[in-house]
């Protein structure tokens, strides 16, 4: 065994050093593009494009509903100085040696020394510096060029070289004199500041009238830079542009040793009323500090520690910190040594030469070195593996017990089911009290106090901004028999009422897959309850019970015995099956259940899981989305089909909904899951079809929207084309509407001139002579905006729409809740329309917006997004069961940035069956 002495040598393990601890020259190899990969179709469109399309200039405010006084969480920002400049240094750190320095969380350290040791030198000018390598001031630094030496005390204490025994006093081999040779407790380091640009703070001030530019959004990432370093050297956990106190009492356990830890978002905002400072209240997983023993035994859920899956635990370990008793020095984990710590050998240096000058070593396990020479008895862990905090091939381990995990350190790995559900029970806030732990984290941050922010003059507002809100009433919903309804507080309800277009099902069976509940009472009782709505029920053909032996069988052979046994009984393929899980949770058998009816048989299935005996609601909810699988329709709005319905049935009208779906974090073998649905039946918005293709992991824009091979395109929007022309009474849409989800405002310009184009593109190709109009809409609901009724403890009600003060200075922007905020505090969808040339007024696009979050056929509410983009993510999501990878989990929205493609070896989903494929089979 080697041992650490805590020096930081172990960056020369990173940074290209051989095993002799020499660093190579070799330069890094090339990148290597795998030859499927096509990496100028993104990379130079947009360049090669004359006239890139921009986001549109707001053309007016909406004027419809009833007027409410608002606050919001963003606090007046006054700028004083906006004659002065930002200065953008470059940052380069090195060792004394001149190796660079590329470990990270030193560089802070290194600067506040030089800030400290130099402070005349640098004329006393304050530093927002990013961690890496950028620095900005406010006002010029004396010079251009500037180098500094200085000598961090202990900077390394929390590093690890991995090259000696654990208590540093063996003598060093020639290759750990090399790195002896720096003191063992300090480090000395070079810095060199090179001057890069100048920013004027009057690209703020353009920035509010809505002429942003490169400047402007430079100044605001410089204040952004500014909140960081402040919540650094109060000792936070950063994450972006959030920030994390090591407090106990804002973490709440979600299982397994898991925190949901509180802390709050601080950005800057130009906005239509100056700059603004959003805050909120948000929350990141963090590690139960304390032994890492009982971490992965609460982690795993597992008896005792010899109950460890200890190939699970060394990918859960891998990475974080921790500090080894009795020396309290802080290490990386690197891995779990291969035997137990009493079997693990490593090879002890003796501390004195023989009578020939050479140091002898001798074979010691890890667990007698301890006992015998460093004097620690272990007590329980001389029988499980080692904490490896070394070099693959110098490794360095620690016993188990002798170590604990530090605070504040993120959990990147996917969250199980419970563990969300816990995370969303534990972090909800009332309005009232979230507008209190914001003012008293706002008052605590002290801002006011920043340097750097005084320097420049910047003062932030202690009160909430207060915005005016409008209150549009809800639609008027079509239900059976000719009856109408108006939803209240963005509800509504099926007593006593049909659907509006309900389905006969007369060739259907029951599965039970070992389900503990009364199938045949579950029949009765549907039957019964789909009469009440308008739905013909015949009696199932026959109710199919999972034989006993196949119950602990894989999910597979269960779904493919049960197939079996239906094809024997069966004279055909029945109409719809309905399936009874024995778990509700991440029932394993569920994608090769989907799999198996959807792409081989096309059979409509819904499955439910009751953990007890249904009642009259849980299956009236169960035939909501029966009867829009199979065709139905459960309401509508009442202007479908009508000419009142301008905005629609003026021209044929296709309605887009785009989304992509990625694996959970740490999944990076994961494909992404692209899924657009489309209106089909026009002049309908309440029914719609999905198409869905996998593409590289992380890619956020859709990869397949066109597909030209030779004379054909297999692309998403061809297919979705042909289907609304089909399902039209061969009518090419005039008119094509989408809403696309899931990207930020620096992808914009790619959704704008990359996938609207390859939609213009699919359209030309089906016809040289269809020019239809376009109108593109993006809907985020990953920001950190929210509203609270100044005079009303309660959330704002559904329908609340803002479209000023607070929204882009130029940009055509909104927020809206269409839905009621049961719990926690609402949080609205931002809305950017980002091209229009159908022309619609504000009132006429805000109130299509907020009617299409009530044609969600699974609910009798209003949702909080558009149901198109709803409907993605449900197709998204349930194809993504089909796929089959090494630790699954469920696939999770997510709103990254865009990530270069790997190799495009993706697996391709299965083709779904005709008559599935055209259905509201994710509904």
């Amino acid at each position: 065994m080697d041992s650490t002495n805590g020096n930081g040598a172990d960056l020369e393990s990173a940074n290209g050093a051989n095993g002799s601890g020499v660093t190579s020259a070799l330069p890094p190899p090339p990148p290597v593009i795998p030859p499927n990969v096509e990496p100028i179709r993104v990379k130079t469109e947009l360049a090669e494009k004359k006239n890139l399309r921009v986001p549109m200039a707001r053309k007016g405010f909406g004027t419809r509903g009833q007027k409410i006084q608002l606050l919001t969480n963003h606090f007046r920002v006054d700028v004083a100085n906006l004659q002065g400049h930002f200065f953008h240094y470059s940052v380069a750190l090195f060792y004394d040696d001149g190796r660079p320095v590329e470990a990270k969380g030193v560089g802070r350290k290194i600067l506040d020394k030089v800030h400290e040791t130099y402070h005349s030198d640098l004329d006393g000018k304050e530093f927002a510096y990013d961690g890496e390598k950028t620095l900005f001031t406010y006002g010029a630094l004396p010079s251009n060029k500037m180098d500094f030496s200085v000598v961090l005390e202990e900077v390394s204490a929390a590093r690890t070289n991995g090259n000696r025994s654990p208590n540093g006093n063996e003598s060093p081999s020639d290759g750990d004199r090399k790195r002896l040779r720096r003191p063992n407790r300090s480090k000395n380091f070079k810095v060199e500041i090179s001057y890069a640009a100048k920013i004027p703070l009057q690209a703020l001030a353009n920035a509010m009238r809505g002429q942003e530019s490169e400047n402007s959004q430079e100044a605001i990432r410089v204040l952004d830079i500014i909140l960081r370093q402040h919540a650094a050297r109060q000792g936070c956990l950063l994450v972006r542009q959030s920030f994390f106190h090591n407090d106990p009492s804002n973490c709440e356990q979600v299982g397994g040793d898991i925190l949901g830890c509180r802390g709050f978002h601080s950005s800057f905002r130009t906005t239509q009323g100056g700059m603004s400072l959003n805050m909120d209240v948000t929350t990141t997983m963090i590690i139960k500090p304390g032994p890492v023993l009982d971490f992965l035994v609460a982690n795993q859920n597992a008896r005792d520690p010899y109950s460890i899956d200890w190939s699970k635990a060394k990918r859960t370990l891998k990475n974080l910190r921790i500090k080894v008793s009795p020396s309290n020095q802080e290490f990386r984990i690197t891995g779990l040594s291969e035997k137990n710590c009493s079997e693990q050998m490593f090879e002890l240096k003796k501390r004195n030469p023989n009578e020939n000058g050479e140091f002898e070593t001798t074979e010691v396990t890890v667990a007698d070195y301890f006992r015998e020479i460093r004097h620690i008895d272990l007590r329980y862990s001389a029988d499980l593996p080692c904490i490896n905090v070394g070099k693959p091939k110098r490794p360095t381990y620690i016993p188990l017990e002798l170590c604990a995990l530090i605070p504040l350190q993120r959990y990147t790995k996917a969250l199980n089911t419970f563990q969300r559900s816990a995370l969303v029970e534990k972090s909800r806030q009332k309005p009232q009290e979230r507008m209190t732990v914001l003012s008293k984290a706002l008052k605590v941050s002290n801002y006011d106090a920043e340097p750097l922010l005084r320097s420049c003059g910047i003062s932030i507002s202690s009160n909430f901004t207060q915005v005016e809100g409008r209150v549009l009433p809800a639609p008027k919903l079509k239900m059976g028999c000719g009856s109408e309804t108006f939803p209240r507080n963005g509800r509504w309800n099926f007593n006593n009422k049909q659907f509006v277009e309900p389905t006969k099902i007369e060739r259907w069976v029951v599965v039970n897959f070992s389900a503990r509940c009364n199938v045949r009472q579950v029949v009765d009782d549907l039957i019964k309850i789909g009469g009440s709505k308008g739905i013909d029920i015949a009696h199932p053909f026959q109710v199919f019970e999972e034989g006993n032996q196949f119950r602990r069988a894989p999910p597979l052979n269960r779904v493919e015995n049960m197939f079996k046994d239906i094809q024997s009984k069966l004279p055909g393929v029945p109409q719809f099956i309905l399936c009874v899980l024995p778990e509700k949770k991440n029932c394993d058998l569920y994608g090769p259940w989907k799999k198996k009816n959807l792409t081989e048989f096309g059979i409509v299935t819904q499955c439910m899981a009751p953990t007890r005996q249904p009642n009259d609601q849980y299956l009236t909810n169960l035939l909501l989305k029966i009867n829009a699988k199979l065709g139905g329709l459960n309401s509508m709005l009442s202007v479908e089909r009508t000419p009142a319905f301008t905005v629609i049935s003026k021209v044929p009208t296709i309605i887009l909904g785009m989304d992509v779906s990625h694996g959970s974090p740490g999944q990076s073998d994961v494909p992404s899951i692209a899924a657009v649905v489309s209106s089909r039946e026009w002049p309908l918005v309440s029914k719609y079809r999905a198409s869905v293709r996998t593409q590289p992991s992380k890619a956020e824009m859709i990869e397949s929207l066109v597909k030209i091979n030779g004379t054909a395109d297999d692309g998403i929007i061809k297919e979705l084309l042909v289907d609304f022309y089909t399902s039209s009474n061969k009518r090419k849409p005039e008119h094509i509407i989408i809403f696309r989800d899931g990207v930020s405002e620096s992808q914009f310009s790619q959704v704008l001139n990359i996938e609207l184009d390859q939609i213009i593109q699919a359209c030309k190709f089906l016809d040289e002579n269809w020019n239809p109009k376009f109108l593109l809409l993006v809907a985020q609901k990953n920001h950190h905006t929210k509203f609270f009724q100044s005079s009303n403890p309660d959330n704002v009600p559904p329908g609340t729409i803002i479209d000023n003060k607070i929204c882009h200075p130029k940009n055509n922007d909104f927020y809206l809740c269409a839905h009621a905020g049961m719990i926690g505090t609402t949080r609205p969808t931002h809305y950017h329309v980002l091209y229009d040339e159908i022309g619609f007024s504000p009132d006429e696009l805000q109130e299509l917006v907020h009617s299409l979050s009530y044609v969600y056929q699974r609910s009798t509410s209003a949702i909080s997004v558009v149901a198109p983009i709803c409907y993605a993510h449900l197709a998204a999501a349930q194809l993504g069961t089909f796929m089959k990878f090494e630790d699954q989990s469920e696939t999770s929205s997510s709103h990254g940035g865009i990530t270069a493609p790997g190799p495009i070896s993706v697996a391709q989903l299965p083709k779904l069956k005709d008559n599935v494929a055209n259905s509201m089979f994710f509904c």
